[in-house]
């Protein structure tokens, strides 16, 4: 199966839940990248911390490039070629990290249904609470790479994923940010082969968001 993949927390938390799984076996981790930035779609990491992320986890890395301020259409367009490679190779299944959402998940459904792709969503409905403390107790490590200023003060970008974080957060935000409160890059965890160097560079405004721009050592 593939896994759609953003590099945050959530979709580590998926692909451990998949790897615990003997039934079930990861071929390749899916994510779309801004043409001209070069980035994760929204979380604003680069592609080469992407790129050593996967490698650190042990897993291919397949880049659906999408062009800036895409419609749906032009999302789903790019998405449905990379489908249609891997359903030729025999992987006709999706995961997703979607937690609560059901709107989203219903859209998935719909839409992978019409182009022959079945999605599954392993972490769905746990409490999101007990799932960010799991992701910390648990060993991962990650950093908060953007911020919905309109609901999150932009200082939080740039802050590690913690304890003090989650007390931090004011209760109107999911822990897990499932509302796109904010989103995050991890950088080490146990199912990792080994840490992903991380340095945290200037924080930045684009429209209503604040993105922390994380680069790896030298750049």
């Amino acid at each position: 199966m593939l896994q759609s993949w953003s590099g945050g927390k959530d979709s580590c938390l998926t692909l451990a839940e998949l790897r615990a799984d003997p039934t079930r076996s990861v071929e390749a981790l899916l994510t779309t990248v801004t043409e001209g930035y070069e980035r994760v779609s929204m979380h604003g990491v680069r592609r080469k911390l992407l790129r050593r992320q996967a490698a650190a986890l042990g897993l291919p890395l397949s880049v659906v490039t999408i062009p800036q301020r895409a419609t749906n259409a032009a999302y789903e367009s790019a998405m449905e070629a990379a489908f249609e490679r891997f359903r030729a190779q025999g992987v006709a299944t999706i995961a997703f990290g979607d937690l609560f959402l059901a709107d989203v998940r219903r859209y998935r459904e719909a839409w992978l249904a019409r182009v022959g792709m079945t999605p599954i969503f392993p972490i769905w409905e746990r409490d999101t609470r007990e799932l960010a403390r799991e992701f910390i107790d648990r060993g991962f490590q990650a950093i908060l790479t953007c911020v919905d200023t309109r609901v999150l003060d932009p200082s939080f970008a740039g802050r590690w994923f913690d304890r003090a974080l989650l007390a931090d957060l004011p209760e109107t935000v999911d822990p897990c940010g499932e509302n796109g409160e904010f989103h995050t890059f991890v950088f080490d965890g146990p199912t990792f082969r080994e840490s992903v160097p991380v340095v945290v560079g200037p924080t930045v405004m684009r429209e209503a968001f604040c993105y922390c721009d994380l680069r790896a050592p030298g750049e």
